[in-house]
């Protein structure tokens, strides 16, 4: 008789927890998204707003935006006064993406561009249908209870001919490189997290079980087109440790 693999329990992502969690290590959040993958963010970023840069003065929001850093990216790279608003349903990371908003002007970048942070649930935005060229969201589709329903806001939001532009982390698909990832990310990850932003739901024990259950390549792609793309792709970044997908409404 063969005795049955138990299967992984799925990651805790209900609302009050994510809310909770990411409000404890808002003030250490940046820091350690740079210390941890080494800079590379910065690079991710550029590579989605080359992919799919602003077309036109439509509108650009971007979801789950955390600090605001894949928004202020947008807003920088808006050249024809577009306007960007960056949504999150923690209004610790909010207050830090203000606070960065109000130092870039005050160094003069994007100078009279429109930008606004505001708190709102992906899976249920405030705004009417077809109304942003492009709907973003950067490390944060993972950490949205129904990622379907996240989806689906998205492409609703997304003006038809649209992008719909999803930054995640990934798993590498490189065997030997898929196995040392996964030990740093469960081994070593986790402790230098605790160690600096310390905290009561151990955010980051969660981040690589939530990487671990969390859709990727052709499987994202097919749920976009579940939730309303016409044709999405992507791109693995950085030997697969980040993937850059990107739909059309």
């Amino acid at each position: 008789m063969t005795t049955p693999v138990p299967s992984t329990p799925a990651v805790d992502k209900s609302g009050d927890k994510v809310r909770r969690m990411f409000g404890e290590i808002s003030s250490r959040y940046d820091f350690l998204n740079h210390l941890l993958s080494g800079g590379t963010d910065y690079y991710w970023r550029w590579r989605a707003v080359r992919a799919a840069p602003p077309r036109g003065a439509a509108p650009i929001l971007d979801v789950c935006t955390g600090t605001g850093d894949l928004a202020l990216a947008y807003w920088k790279a808006g050249r024809e006064r577009v306007p960007v608003t960056g949504a999150d349903f923690t209004p610790e990371m909010l207050v830090i993406a203000d606070k960065k908003s109000v130092a870039q002007r005050a160094r003069g970048e994007a100078a009279g561009i429109p930008l606004k942070f505001l708190e709102a649930d992906t899976q249920n935005l405030p705004f009417e249908a077809n109304q942003f060229q492009i709907v973003s969201v950067a490390f944060g589709l993972r950490n949205v209870a129904d990622t379907r329903a996240g989806l689906r806001e998205m492409f609703r939001v997304c003006q038809p001919g649209g992008r719909v532009v999803v930054l995640e982390f990934s798993m590498p698909t490189n065997r030997l490189l898929r196995g040392m990832y996964s030990w740093y990310f469960r081994n070593i990850l986790p402790r230098i997290g605790q160690f600096f932003a310390r905290n009561s739901s151990k955010a980051y024990n969660y981040l690589p079980d939530s990487v671990g259950q969390f859709p990727q390549g052709e499987e994202l792609t097919g749920m976009m087109q579940e939730c309303g793309a016409s044709s999405a792709t992507f791109t693995p970044l950085t030997f697969g440790v980040a993937t850059l997908y990107i739909g059309i409404k």
